[in-house]
């Protein structure tokens, strides 16, 4: 089991008490988000749809790669590592 540190974005922060890392462990990045929910529930669903694959519009990198182009959700952690979730943003005129 790794122990990694998890990058929030403020938009979901009201669901840390406020801190902007957190730590979760797991040997996937859906077994440490299943472990931050566990820690501060909602943040599962706000990260994931009900299939457990991420949503859409949130990205998340271990250290500096995007998962979807290691192996997604089953992407491999190891201790130490950090998780940066990025929720995309959206504008126009």
């Amino acid at each position: 089991m790794a122990t990694v540190t998890i990058k929030i974005p403020t938009s979901m922060r009201p669901l840390t008490g406020a801190a902007d890392r957190v730590q979760a462990t797991g040997q996937t990045v859906a077994e440490v988000i299943v472990d931050l929910n566990r820690h501060h529930p909602g943040l599962q669903a706000r990260l994931c749809e009900e299939t457990g694959q991420l949503r859409r519009f949130i990205n998340v990198y271990v250290n500096e790669d995007d998962i979807r182009f290691l192996d997604d959700m089953d992407t491999a952690l190891s201790e130490g590592d950090e998780l940066s979730i990025i929720p995309a943003i959206a504008g126009g005129f």
